[in-house]
């Protein structure tokens, strides 16, 4: 092929090249000459500019340029970097004819002859406004989430790398849980994690759950940077790419100890709750066998008074005697299970609870053994509380003898008061001021199990016939019906504290009675026996006696017996109670001296059959030796 040949085909590939170059659209091309003039022009030029061939060429190409940038020489230093290094390439704003901006990607290269001397510049422009636009709201969005992530103080939220390293940390994380972003970054996330939860191996396994199944979620202790722990929820989502390969995690923590102590509260009240409606059906079931019990032990032991009366032979009084100590052991027996069935029946006196202890300490001593150190540690000035005296006595040496049985081998025992200020509601307490008599042992202990169930009726711990299982049942029901609590602290291997709560009194009363003798009485129950051996008891005191099987009919006898002025009856009868018609009778004669008797103790009498204000209570199974000494508290 000729020299002329290859130029004419050079020639066609140039005009070709012009030709494509000039029909491009999508990127403006065109030439400059060494100094910056434009010397070219194809369409895409045209269409993102806005200027026509013969409008541009010849112009310096920096009249694209804001003002800003020429100002600042930029279109200058384009020139002078693509001469020094070949290439220029850049983004920024540049102006079209009509004055409007457009985001452009510019390329500059420097075009040089066969000697390498520069010729001019051939420059390349994209409007790429669209994806600036794209790239800006992009980072608008991201700086958005990252502002309401950074603001959200409720919640941890952070990111960890694939082998849980924290990579950053947002003010929530910072308040939750103590430390700012710079000492955290970089460690690994199971800083926070208990020892027992390290020890486990659990935020591998977290970890571990999350990138297999898409998710981890529990609840569990953490630990702050000052050491302290609080209950969180956790949430572990792992992070992928568009290529499935997993880049990290999103860790996001909630501390819910509040809502978890709300829980335990909310658990705790609902096991008090069962524990206090099983006690109270035992009490009804015991009460009711203990009532019904007593009258048949008023039977017997007043029977057995009569007898002593009439019997001479020497065999026939011993076997009174035996009758008469299994009737005073049932009678025991029964006084136990009512006072855990709160409805023993009580003496209850403004006392001084020192002097209680004083009086009573000798006893309490010799129930003790050798061996064992029998402290007594009283607070000086205690307020009076109301108790029954001897019911307080026979709860301390329950509780001595138990400590005693604690302690085989030897310990200490310590009786001791003080007075208490409760600030708010304790289980069953109403805040307020308390005298608290406890008995401390150094003993083997309880189980949790074993003091869930210590105060209910026949339930101990001791061999076979070395206890009945009823001492701590008469301590439980002797202080909640005088108002109180018992609270029971123990440990195995620790010994045991029982306390008892007492609320305390402001100040104190005393009672007169004057004596009188009736001549005349008038005996209700609608027991036929009760009935039989009551009124032998009044007669042998030397009363006239008149008898009545129901209230309705004591009401005839009391009408026509004017001059009748005492009269004793049972309570729960059917139809018309003891007390409907000791009210009744009162009405009717107000000077009527009224002795209301009943297996139930005051509290069950007030809510199941009325008030026994202005009526003088005598409790079953009585003696004649109760009987005499209540006629005198009458008057």
């Amino acid at each position: 092929m000729s020299r002329d040949s290859n130029w004419n085909n050079m020639d066609g590939q140039i005009d070709r090249l012009g030709l494509f170059i000039s029909s491009v659209t999508d990127y403006a091309i065109y030439m400059l000459s060494p100094e910056g003039q434009v010397v070219s022009w194809n369409a895409g030029a045209e269409r993102f500019k806005g200027y026509k061939a013969n409008e541009i060429i010849g112009q310096h190409f920096s009249r694209f340029y804001s003002a800003e940038d020429r100002a600042n020489g930029v279109p200058e230093r384009a020139l002078q970097t693509a001469t020094e290094s070949g290439k220029f390439e850049a983004e920024g704003w540049r102006i079209r004819k009509d004055g409007s901006r457009f985001w452009a990607s510019v390329v500059i290269d420097a075009i040089r002859d066969e000697r390498g001397e520069l010729v001019g510049f051939a420059k390349i422009t994209r409007d790429i406004t669209d994806k600036k636009e794209a790239q800006e709201a992009l980072r608008e969005s991201e700086q958005r989430f990252r502002m309401l992530v950074q603001g959200v103080t409720d919640y941890a939220i952070y990111m960890l790398s694939p082998e849980g390293l924290i990579t950053n940390w947002n003010a929530g994380a910072r308040r939750i849980k103590g430390y700012d972003q710079d000492e955290v970054a970089g460690s690994h996330f199971s800083r926070f994690y208990t020892e027992e939860d390290r020890a486990n191996n659990l935020p591998a396994r977290a970890l571990q759950q999350a990138a297999e199944s898409g998710r981890f979620e529990a609840e569990g202790w953490r630990v702050r940077k000052d050491g302290t722990r609080f209950w969180a929820h956790v949430v572990i989502d792992p992070i992928r790419n568009d290529m499935g390969q997993l880049v990290g995690f999103a860790k996001i923590t909630r501390d819910i100890t509040e809502r978890k102590q709300a829980a335990t509260a909310l658990e705790e009240t609902r096991e008090a709750l069962f524990q206090a409606q099983k006690m109270e059906a035992l009490g009804m079931l015991t009460g009711g066998i203990a009532h019904d019990f007593n009258n048949l032990l008023n039977v017997v032991t007043n029977g057995v008074s009569l007898l002593r009366e009439r019997v001479r032979e020497p065999a026939d009084v011993r076997l009174l005697d035996a009758i008469d100590q299994a009737a005073s052991r049932g009678a025991l027996l029964t006084q136990q299970l009512l006072s855990f069935a709160r409805q023993q029946p009580m003496s209850p006196e403004p006392r001084d609870v020192n002097r209680i202890v004083n009086s009573f300490e000798a006893v309490l001593r010799r129930a003790g053994r050798d061996g064992i150190d029998f402290q007594v540690k009283l607070a000086d000035k205690l307020p009076q509380v109301m108790v029954d005296a001897a019911q307080l006595e026979t709860a301390l040496l329950n509780l001595v003898v138990n400590s005693r049985d604690a302690t085989p081998d030897g310990g200490r025992i310590v009786v001791s008061t003080q007075v208490l200020e409760l600030k708010k509601k304790r289980q069953e307490l109403a805040p307020g001021q308390y005298v608290v008599v406890s008995v401390q042992d150094t003993g083997s202990g309880m189980s949790p199990e074993t003091m869930a169930r210590a105060v209910e009726p026949f339930f101990t711990t001791k061999p076979l016939g070395k206890g009945t299982g009823l001492g701590l049942s008469q301590v439980y029901g002797m202080v909640q019906q005088s108002g109180g609590d018992l609270d029971i602290a123990s440990r195995l291997g620790e010994g045991t504290t029982m306390s008892m709560y007492f609320p305390a009194l402001a100040a104190t009363a005393d009672e007169t009675a004057q004596e009188v003798a009736p001549e005349k009485v008038l005996i209700v129950d609608d027991q036929p026996e009760v009935l039989e051996i009551t009124s032998e008891l009044f007669r042998t005191l030397g009363f006239d006696v008149l008898s009545a099987n129901s209230g309705e009919e004591a009401l005839g006898v009391l009408h026509r017996t004017p001059d009748l002025r005492l009269m004793l009856s049972d309570v729960v009868m059917p139809g018309m109670s003891g007390i409907q018609l000791a009210q009744q009778a009162r009405a009717a004669v107000p000077d009527m001296k009224v002795i209301l008797a009943s297996g139930y103790a005051n509290p069950a009498l007030d809510k199941d059959q009325g008030s026994l204000d202005g009526f003088h209570f005598l409790p079953k199974p009585y003696r004649m030796a109760d009987l005499v000494k209540m006629l005198r508290v009458v008057g």
